[in-house]
């Protein structure tokens, strides 16, 4: 169920859901890395261009695509980055495109920083799953006993993860931990801790004016040439965070029911009622879910930023092309 009814109607998703953007391939534009969402092309001068494509990913594995999905998280991602500028530094140039961002060329630090406010989730990972297994200890935080599925957490919480290679698992892990393994300085992790602490209050509170729980998010890292510690990839989004309705939250957490979201969530749990987890053959999403999905991605958009969602509808990668360059018309 969503509670805003976006701008963007169903049949237009519908009539989309063949012109989604699975891959990119620009040659010319600079060395390609192909991540689980975005396709990166390095320049090699000190730029990057970040390319979010329409995949979706969940459960650590791409299992599909939804439209428009890739112009909804960059122009969410970038309204952040410019909105908390004076919050956190992040790597943005500019965005020549709906669905790309130019950017600073970083060299990411090996930690995801994960924040959470709500004792949640369904992952292997999440919070909720060890502490139904009878955990009362998640990287290195004491959680108190007879909480419950959905509760707000006594405070926020910083919850670090491993940045797991092409195809395998983040392992959430404390400070302590993070450091053993060797790939990240005290200094480096405690400045990148405290930006996503100062960021996630930020978020939480822009939510807030907006009827919106920012439940929990993950941020990464990257540094720049000069040393400088940014934010890096995206914030905020609905790949990265969890959205729950705040005027409703209460009650349904009274009657032990979900909270209404508007994240990824959905797609989760779809296909985790289908016996997906993460491992296996991945199930064919039906059109309808696909679009569902979709629906909701453009719903927390205009739920988050207050503006309407218009997609641009011209034949993506040719309009790519055209904004980055790499063709001529006429």
């Amino acid at each position: 169920m969503t509670r805003i009814d976006p701008s963007v109607t169903k049949d237009v998703l519908r009539k989309a859901l063949d012109k989604t953007v699975d891959a990119t391939d620009f040659a010319g534009l600079g060395e390609r890395y192909v991540g689980k969402v975005r396709d990166n092309y390095m320049t090699g001068d000190g730029r990057r261009f970040i390319v979010v494509t329409d995949r979706v990913s969940t459960f650590d594995r791409v299992v599909g695509t939804l439209p428009f999905k890739g112009q909804v998280l960059n122009r969410i991602a970038t309204w952040w980055f410019e909105k908390s500028r004076q919050v956190a530094p992040n790597h943005m140039i500019r965005q020549p495109d709906p669905s790309i961002v130019e950017v600073v060329e970083c060299k990411p630090l090996a930690v995801e920083m994960v924040v959470r406010s709500y004792l949640t989730g369904s992952t292997s990972t999440s919070i909720w799953t060890h502490y139904e297994k009878g955990a009362r200890t998640f990287c290195g935080h004491a959680l108190p006993e007879g909480m419950k599925f959905n509760q707000r957490l006594p405070e926020p919480i910083l919850t670090p993860s491993t940045k797991a290679a092409h195809g395998d698992h983040d392992v959430s892990a404390s400070r302590d931990e993070i450091l053993a393994m060797g790939q990240i300085t005290p200094e480096d992790f405690d400045t990148a801790a405290k930006i996503a602490m100062d960021l996630f209050a930020f978020g939480k509170k822009v939510c807030e004016d907006r009827g919106l729980i920012l439940v929990d998010t993950k941020y990464e890292f990257g540094k720049k040439p000069d040393g400088t510690i940014v934010v890096i990839d995206e914030i905020h989004t609905p790949d990265s965070s969890r959205f729950w309705f705040a005027d409703t939250y209460e009650e349904r957490f009274a009657k032990g029911e979900a909270p209404e979201s508007f994240d990824k969530e959905y797609l989760r749990r779809w296909l985790k009622d289908q016996g997906f987890v993460g491992e296996g053959p991945i199930p064919t999403i039906p059109d309808e879910v696909r679009v569902e999905a979709a629906h909701r991605y453009v719903g927390i958009y205009e739920a988050i930023t207050g503006e309407s969602f218009v997609p641009n509808m011209e034949p993506p990668i040719e309009r790519m092309k055209k904004n980055l360059g790499l063709c001529h018309e006429g």
